[in-house]
């Protein structure tokens, strides 16, 4: 199994990263703009990229310390991988650890994922400082 892993410092509070990525309107800010999202346990979040379409269920929720999901329908290589936003605060900031976890293999689809995690993740930063982001 294969893990994608980034760490960001993010110049905000646990409690407003929490929003960015739990809530549908935090996550239509940074991620996807075409989102049906709830803070609840057992809520299958929606996440349509245009021809590509993704469903999450809310997996677990610890306010303003961690968020995750359980992959339960997208391409193929998704199914069953799990991602995690786990929060820390660090002197006034807040270290995001993210998971996209779980991977059957480590295949091209990986690779290409690895970086859009990247971008997304700094478009999550810039959200969260700047009320900006640059989702897809």
């Amino acid at each position: 199994m294969a893990d994608i892993r980034h760490n960001v410092v993010i110049k905000a509070t646990p409690e407003k990263v929490y929003q960015a990525v739990t809530t549908q309107e935090g996550l239509e800010a940074w991620w996807c703009k075409d989102t049906t999202a709830k803070p609840e346990a057992g809520f299958v979040n929606i996440f349509i990229f245009g021809k590509y379409y993704n469903e999450m269920k809310v997996a677990d929720l610890v306010p303003n310390k961690r968020a995750s999901w359980e992959c339960i329908n997208s391409i193929e290589e998704w199914i069953g991988t799990g991602i995690s936003f786990d929060l820390e605060e660090k002197n006034g900031n807040t270290l995001l650890r993210f998971t996209h976890g779980n991977w059957k293999a480590v295949t091209d689809i990986f690779a290409a994922c690895n970086y859009d995690w990247a971008s997304f993740m700094k478009s999550l930063k810039s959200y969260c400082e700047t009320g900006t982001g640059q989702p897809a």
